[in-house]
């Protein structure tokens, strides 16, 4: 009896140790792989980046420990967004985030094939980009197009010309000129918009609007053009011309105004869509994307004074100053 008694706990032991190993497995954390691909450097898009980032972090996820992230600029080069798409399908990543339309697109094309799931933000119409069905969402920047052109007559009564610098091969930038177009008359403008192919040709492309006579300048979130704004600043200023940013971090740079977002908290609501994909909570498909709704108005007061305008105290009591001083 004492010998089987030894002969079945020796046969317990032995059948407990695959159960034991399997338990060991199944109770080791996941490490995601991330590929970030952002289409270039300037203030709105690392904005994106930092607030994904603390939305992973706010969603339990702590970078090192249960994500790693490769992140990847295309320096505002199409063909380098494209290699870095397919770098990141290459790897097999668990996810691939986009920040800006070009990225997303080349993202979303090098992940189709292995179906690897596409997070996307900083994307102003992500229909007309093609990017509303499929293994992909994310969160779109879509400019308060109807608050701008009101904040801009309340500060230029007199304006009756806005240009805008775009890109014709951007889609957010041609709906966001399409919808300007549309609504500037309601507000006694209309829009002389001149558009470029390239970063390349932005400046050129300033002098020539400027040339026209506009009685003021709106910015979009176009990156080729974003990426040289401060260009376009200098030149806007000898001219005696103001311009009105789409966000923040454009104020921050010498644009007299704006009614914009803030692109950290677009990148916090992306990093919270993303947490829930790589847990496997929801697809992509299961999530639609989401468009930031909030927005701010924003006041440069030494670029407003050097341009002469005042600002009316109902308009100074809710905005934010945003001088770099």
């Amino acid at each position: 009896m004492k010998k089987f008694r030894m002969i079945a706990a020796a046969l317990a032991l032995v059948l407990a140790l695959p159960l034991t190993a399997c338990g060991q497995k199944e109770s080791e954390s996941t490490v995601y792989s991330i590929g970030i691909s952002q289409y270039g450097e300037h203030a709105s898009l690392d904005n994106c980046r930092i607030g994904f980032l603390q939305g992973l972090e706010e969603a339990g996820l702590v970078e090192g420990t249960d994500f790693t992230v490769d992140y990847q600029n295309a320096g505002f080069d199409d063909n380098i967004a494209r290699q870095i798409g397919d770098s990141f399908s290459a790897a097999d990543v668990d996810l691939m985030v986009a920040i800006a339309t070009p990225s997303a697109v080349a993202c979303y094309a090098a992940a189709e094939n292995k179906d690897i799931p596409v997070i996307f933000t900083a994307i102003n119409d992500p229909v007309q980009a093609g990017l509303d069905s499929g293994n992909v969402t994310g969160t779109s920047d879509a400019l308060p197009v109807e608050a701008q052109l009101q904040l801009i007559r309340q500060l230029q009564p007199e304006a009756k010309t806005i240009g805008i610098l775009y890109t014709t091969s951007e889609p957010n930038s041609v709906s966001t000129i399409a919808e300007y177009q549309e609504k500037a008359p309601d507000y006694g403008f209309t829009i002389d918009a001149v558009g470029v192919t390239s970063q390349a040709e932005v400046t050129q492309a300033a002098d020539t609007l400027l040339s026209h006579g506009v009685d003021a300048m709106s910015n979009l979130t176009d990156n080729n053009v974003v990426g040289v704004l401060p260009a376009i600043l200098e030149k806007a200023n000898e001219a005696g011309v103001p311009i009105y940013g789409s966000e923040v971090e454009q104020v921050k740079l010498g644009c007299v105004a704006s009614a914009g977002i803030d692109y950290v908290q677009l990148g916090k609501q992306t990093g919270l869509m993303a947490a829930k994909v790589l847990r496997g909570e929801a697809t992509c498909a299961e999530l639609p994307y989401e468009t930031i709704s909030e927005y701010s108005i924003y006041i440069n007061s030494p670029a407003l004074d050097a341009m002469g305008i005042t600002v009316p105290a109902d308009i100074a009591e809710i905005a934010v100053e945003s001088s770099a001083q």
